[in-house]
């Protein structure tokens, strides 16, 4: 470690990382008991939430601590805790109206509630639900939307089905007796 203070490691890390990978070294200890004694669980995420915040922001930083960015670091911090709070309450929220669990630890559900989230589920239980000459016309909609992608990009250039979109309108709109 240098003799340099905290906030001429800070200065000097706008144009050198090493710089603040000592500032990193010096404080993180600090920063992690803190989370520590609040958090404990997630103390390791959030000190290296915290760091990333503090590189991000190392142009605002202003020494208003005699040379010492301890203050600075344990406020980026307490700003990191009130915001993963403040998510893991949505989150909590978000899972209860799921149907999923809230303890994190568990994964019981999630593989089941992500397959019958997924695009592609949603999709074919979307598709299930039209008419079938609703279902006709957007299949031969989605053949007619992929031909003209592969004219234009001239990856392919094969014409659309023969009458495709005389029977997308009939499929679309059937004439009924």
């Amino acid at each position: 470690m240098s003799d340099r203070t905290d906030a001429e490691l800070v200065r000097a890390a706008k144009a050198d990382a090493g710089a603040f990978g000592e500032l990193y070294r010096r404080h993180v200890p600090t920063v992690y008991a803190w989370f520590h004694r609040r958090i404990d669980w997630a103390a390791s995420d959030l000190t290296a939430e915290t760091f990333a915040q503090a590189w991000l922001s190392r142009r605002r930083f202003r020494d208003q601590a005699e040379g010492s960015a301890l203050r600075w670091l344990l406020g980026i911090a307490r700003n990191v805790a009130r915001e993963s709070a403040r998510r893991d309450k949505v989150e909590t929220r978000a899972r209860r109206r799921l149907g999923l669990p809230t303890d994190l630890a568990s994964e019981d559900g999630y593989a089941t509630v992500e397959e019958r989230l997924s695009p592609r589920a949603m999709l074919a239980q979307g598709l299930e639900t039209l008419p079938e000459h609703e279902r006709e016309a957007l299949e031969l909609r989605v053949v007619d939307e992929l031909s003209m992608r592969r004219s234009r990009t001239s990856l392919a250039s094969v014409p659309p089905p023969r009458g495709c979109a005389s029977r997308v309108r009939s499929a679309a709109f059937p004439r009924f007796p």
